[in-house]
């Protein structure tokens, strides 16, 4: 009989958490241990199926001891630790947060979470600038970070927002919706696809996401897997099948029904959620939770669904 490895156990910690004690395994974040305790923490960096890369600071608490705010998706529990999730530093912190990102760039289309925790912190990004349309095409904001510039336009934040770049028949990207979160390039590097297809370029207000020299994509190494679609909260990337459906204003969310189902193209057996709206497939994704896919996808489970659209023309 070959031996089943079985993991190591984990002891358990106490941690004390807006005055309840709390219970969690070793190597628990205080974001775990806070989600333990039915808490709800705002996030927009974070996903569960990527490695915290600590960009944005939505998540941050207050820890006893600490002399900073620290974030909650990863730093992790020690025993005796006592966070505070709603003080008046942490709701100042988060506000200001929120504010900086809707006021640089398009958040319009991030989840529903994120407009309700705009309207529960009252945050009020117009008071630093909106920022809501792309530059015109081959423009970039140029101005140097630390020297003084007259704005171009005193209602724009600064931003690195582009034109929309529509160059495929898969997906779109929109990078003035970008909040430079990481989650694409995580997804695209360690954590997923291992394609390293794109990187943030850049310092300061000329940061950005992009390919390798800035080259098109076709002629980079991506592979159209569509797990940086998966992953973005914002609505940066997103199909070409949703993106012209919004512009056409057809897209409604309300009318689609979700079915869950296996990718028909080979035996790994990953888990699809198709999306359908008025008898045609208009977007495909995968559960996070699914062991097999942990919600990542290649380009034919993602993307690979035209097949079932021309069915009945092909008969007729």
């Amino acid at each position: 009989m070959s031996a089943v490895p079985v993991a190591p156990p984990r002891r358990l910690l106490d941690v004390e958490v807006d005055g309840r004690p709390v219970r969690v395994s070793e190597g628990s974040t205080i974001l775990d241990a806070c989600r333990a305790e039915g808490i709800e923490t705002p996030t927009m960096c974070y996903a569960d199926n990527l490695t915290p890369v600590n960009a944005c600071r939505v998540c941050v608490v207050e820890v006893e001891g600490a002399r900073t705010l620290v974030p909650a998706c990863s730093r992790p529990v020690e025993a005796g630790m006592k966070v505070k999730t709603d003080t008046e530093r942490v709701r100042r912190s988060r506000k200001l947060v929120m504010e900086f990102l809707a006021s640089s760039v398009d958040t319009s289309l991030a989840a529903a979470d994120w407009q309700r925790w705009l309207e529960e912190y009252g945050a009020e990004p117009a008071r630093f600038g909106a920022s809501t349309e792309p530059l015109e095409a081959g423009k970039r904001d140029r101005r140097v970070p630390g020297h003084h510039h007259e704005p171009e336009d005193p209602t724009r934040a600064e931003t690195v927002a582009q034109p929309v770049k529509v160059d495929n028949e898969l997906y779109v990207r929109d990078y003035g919706r970008c909040v430079l979160c990481y989650k694409c390039v995580e997804a695209c590097g360690t954590d997923a696809q291992h394609t390293f297809a794109i990187a943030v370029a850049g310092r300061g207000f000329d940061a950005r996401i992009s390919t390798e020299y800035a080259v098109p994509l076709d002629a980079s190494a991506c592979v159209y897997c569509g797990n940086c679609i998966g992953v973005c909260p914002t609505g940066a990337l997103m199909f070409k099948s949703e993106h012209d459906m919004r512009a056409a204003g057809t897209w409604d969310e309300e009318r689609q029904a979700v079915t869950n189902t296996i990718c028909p193209y080979c035996g790994v057996g990953c888990e699809l959620e198709v999306h359908v709206q008025d008898n045609a497939i208009v977007k495909v994704t995968s559960p996070m939770d699914q062991d097999i896919t942990n919600g990542h996808l290649c380009i034919k489970g993602r993307f690979g669904f035209q097949y079932v659209q021309r069915r009945k023309k092909d008969r007729t």
